[in-house]
């Protein structure tokens, strides 16, 4: 099949690819249009991109309110300072690294309808039960075992999704599905600005409700996930229901073919598939990929110092509590059409790696700007500011993880090289939660030195990854010669 369908009948009458099967249950017909291939997708843009995307936010929104909690007075009434809070960010992201490649694993042989709701189910109880937190042992505790309940959600949300799209489609997907993570970003200091109002009510702080609340929600969606999660294109049935949106035999054809006409490793789907240690190793090893990571590990280490200080930021700016909740959201929230244009532009081309150095120098730009300019200005340009820092900090991210997982020659290896790339980000994260310290405020000199540095290496090593593969593809089209086990050279995007 060409690598994508015509799109240029406007009456849906051509676009049509052949397709026979004679182990199918149902006789496939031998044509699809365009109309009928975006009616299929439709329903798979509108089930299960929307479960998985609110799974993600509220993934975020448990391990984000803690930056709102902080505005309520959490660390002062539970006896912990700045370098503690730190501390048990630390803790939650090592949690996640330590079982990301297992869960993912898992993930392979339970299916996604199975483990996606009970992972939710867990890492919402988990937040929930943070109420009770009163001192900082019980603080540190909850950050480590939150981390371990929240580790594989995000490699396997976007392997999931992988097993749904074509390549030309995968990037805006993946952008979209990340639209949980920085939604959450963005509504968790518009839901606190409301819940924290609660303070003091049946004797109970706001951030005690803030943290029960969000725990529950987190609950409820994981059971809406399982009433209504389809597998894959070869498992479309949620397991709790028949699903609201329901695909015809003759829909998870065209969906299964298109797939593997387009490329067959992408076009696999989430099956009951072991994945042996030595493909692990294999991939683990595989030194093409690694500026891949050490680029993320470098320039997604510098979120977590915005993600988490922020609102304190805004608030000691002048802004009052709700006030300084509410003024975080707006980069977070403008951190969204950012990351779609991105995504965008990087399908539009096909210059994967282009455009993850075009977004991280922009970041790198606003960085350079806030340091430069903000111990000069007032109230509201460094408000303006920050939200501009905030807006750019993750353009470059959904992009390059389907720069990654389109590099990849099969769903297993492209499993594990998803789980690498969250580790690499989780890793950054871990070591990006000492960049603003307590002895820097308020304008944090030092730590946004610090993250200029980062984001600077990170694109050093996006140019070197845009280079390896050009090397590699020049010299695999210059040499004629078949792979010793007979198959086409890996040809790579760059």
């Amino acid at each position: 099949m060409e690598d994508s369908i015509e799109k240029t009948s406007q009456s849906d009458k051509s676009a049509s690819v052949p397709l026979s099967d004679e182990s199918l249950k149902v006789t496939p017909p031998q044509t699809w249009t365009a109309a009928e291939e975006r009616r299929a997708r439709r329903k798979v843009d509108l089930s299960v991109l929307p479960l998985l995307v609110l799974g993600l936010l509220v993934f975020q929104l448990d391990r984000m309110n803690l930056a709102s909690a902080l505005t309520a007075g959490f660390a002062a009434d539970i006896g912990v300072d700045q370098e503690t809070i730190n501390l048990g960010n630390q803790l939650m992201f090592l949690g996640i690294v330590v079982l990301e490649i297992p869960c993912n694993m898992l993930l392979q042989r339970v299916g996604p309808r199975r483990w996606i709701p009970g992972q939710v189910l867990l890492f919402g109880t988990v937040a929930a039960l943070q109420v009770f937190i009163r001192n900082r042992a019980g603080f540190l505790a909850s950050r480590i075992c939150l981390g371990l309940a929240e580790a594989g959600y995000i490699p396997g949300a976007m392997y999931t999704v992988s097993t749904w799209y074509r390549r030309g489609e995968l990037a805006r997907r993946i952008a979209f599905l990340f639209f949980g993570m920085f939604g959450g970003n963005a509504l968790s200091p518009l839901l606190a600005s409301g819940i924290l109002k609660l303070d003091g009510a049946r004797g109970v702080r706001g951030w005690q409700w803030l943290f029960l609340l969000e725990g529950l929600f987190t609950m409820m969606v994981s059971v809406m996930i399982y009433l209504l999660l389809p597998g894959s294109p070869y498992t479309p049935k949620p397991l709790g229901s028949a699903g609201l949106i329901r695909f015809s035999e003759l829909e998870q054809i065209l969906l299964q073919k298109r797939l593997e006409n387009d490329r067959s490793e992408i076009g696999q789907g989430v099956k009951s598939t072991r994945i042996p240690l030595k493909l692990v190793w294999k991939t683990v090893t595989h030194y093409k990929r690694w500026p891949h990571f050490v680029s993320t590990f470098c320039v997604f280490s510098t979120w977590t110092p915005l993600m988490t200080y922020t609102p304190s930021i805004i608030m000691s700016l002048g802004f009052e509590r709700i006030a300084a909740n509410a003024l975080a959201a707006v980069g977070a929230s403008l951190a969204l059409p950012v990351v779609f244009a991105f995504a965008y532009l990087s399908d539009r081309t096909n210059r994967r790696g282009l455009c993850v150095i075009a977004a991280q120098l922009c970041y790198l730009v606003t960085l350079i700007t806030i340091r430069s300019v903000h111990p000069h200005v007032g109230k509201w340009p460094r408000w303006v500011l920050w939200t501009v820092v905030n807006a750019f900090s993750v353009g470059y991210h959904p992009v390059h993880n389907s720069w990654v997982q389109l590099n990849c020659k099969e769903p297993r290896e492209r499993s594990i090289s998803i789980c690498m790339w969250v580790m690499s980000a989780i890793t950054g994260n871990m070591v990006g939660t000492q960049y603003f310290r307590g002895d820097d405020v308020p304008f944090y000199h030092n730590g946004l030195r610090t993250m200029i540095i980062m984001v600077s290496v990170g694109i050093f090593f996006a140019i070197l990854q845009v280079m390896i593969y050009r090397n590699h593809n020049g010299r695999a089209a210059s040499d004629e010669r078949k792979a010793t086990d007979g198959e086409e050279p890996m040809i790579y995007t760059p």
